[in-house]
């Protein structure tokens, strides 16, 4: 099993799920954090760290997120590994609470 980054980071990308990470599995978009779910050793502790509840365990994605377990896998093959915390973009406060953001997703 693996855990999933969902839509709620896209345009967020908060980092402070990284540095909690144990085996590196964070990789980094231009705004949005994927798992690695060959990497990810279902650990835990990245869910509570999220601040906008970004990261669920692949049997617990929220309806309509499901499409969000091939885009980390697929991305995280792109992307680099992240495993510092970084500051937030400048305006990620805005973008908390909007919903149906895949379209912003930049890849």
């Amino acid at each position: 099993m693996t855990f999933v980054v969902t839509e709620a980071c896209i345009k967020c990308k908060l980092t402070d799920c990284v540095e909690v990470c144990p085996v590196d599995c964070f990789h980094e978009g231009p705004n949005f954090l994927v798992i690695d779910p060959d990497e990810c050793i279902d650990c835990t502790l990245c869910e509570p760290e999220c601040p906008v509840e970004a990261i669920y365990s692949e049997d617990e994605l929220p309806p309509g997120q499901e499409k969000f377990l091939q885009i980390n896998a697929d991305l995280s093959q792109d992307w680099p590994v992240i495993t510092e915390m970084k500051d937030p973009p400048e305006d990620a406060d805005d973008w908390r609470d909007v919903k149906d953001k895949l379209q912003y997703l930049e890849r």
